[in-house]
């Protein structure tokens, strides 16, 4: 997929992913990470090739019953300017009051809910968030994005940078949720720091729209090729250049 131009983009790129394996995606801007989420999500449909989930083309189904399968925590996702009640409940709109507040409560959202006031005197769930509504810090605002998930109980779960806003305390935080959320599913993530997909179960590695290598981490580091020399030239586990 190349977006039409006669560079950039994906070539070549074969990619099995077995139900409820983890794989992290690794590679310098403009490697081609973010397009293979594009292509995930049919914000553009493959231009050669298919994309398939359980055998069937994903160009055959309509977007929104791909969309229900698929939860997606984004690296600044953005909220509906609503009560955080409307926010959790967008994941999924039939869900009961006790399922969205369990949901937040595994987001450890709950707690902070609580104590939320709007200028118009409404609490906790009832709060407005947005431009004239309660101003979430990004810590906040991904857990209510990940209440939001977790309440959607999709079998894929799509990570895009979902931390790399955040300082790093907050960031260990919520990545221990995020690990406890991808149990049992399908996860395809994108992470600036290398540390957070180091216990994916594949990792893999683009160069400029192919795949140059991929496995665990720990072979990877053995191969001493692409992924190792990421990892050596990063500070904790930081992928200075990762950004799409």
């Amino acid at each position: 997929h190349r977006y039409g131009r006669d560079f950039g983009g994906l070539e070549n790129v074969s990619l099995d992913i077995k139900p409820g394996q983890s794989v992290g995606l690794v590679g310098a801007s403009g490697a081609g990470k973010s397009t293979l989420i594009k292509l995930l999500l049919r914000f553009y449909d493959v231009e050669v090739g298919s994309i398939q989930f359980d055998g069937q083309d994903i160009s055959q189904v309509t977007q929104d019953s791909l969309r229900a399968q698929i939860g997606v925590v984004q690296q600044d996702s953005s909220l509906l300017h609503r009560s955080v009640r409307e926010n959790i409940f967008y994941g999924k709109p039939g869900a009961s009051e006790e399922d969205m507040i369990e949901a937040a409560k595994k987001a450890e959202a709950h707690d902070f809910i609580l104590t939320l006031q709007d200028p118009g005197g409404r609490v906790g769930y009832d709060a407005q968030v947005g431009e004239r509504g309660v101003k979430l810090s990004g810590g906040q605002r991904q857990r209510v994005a990940l209440a939001r998930v977790i309440l959607k109980d999709a079998p894929i779960l799509v990570l895009d940078e979902a931390t790399s806003a955040l300082d790093s305390a907050v960031e260990a935080e919520i990545l221990e949720t995020l690990y406890k959320l991808m149990a049992g599913k399908t996860v395809i993530a994108i992470a600036h720091r290398l540390s957070t997909i180091a216990r994916m179960d594949r990792i893999v590695v683009l160069e400029e729209g192919h795949i140059v290598e991929q496995g665990t981490h720990a072979s990877l580091l053995v191969a001493e090729g692409a992924y190792a020399g990421f990892w050596k030239h990063q500070s904790g586990g930081f992928l200075a250049m990762e950004k799409t």
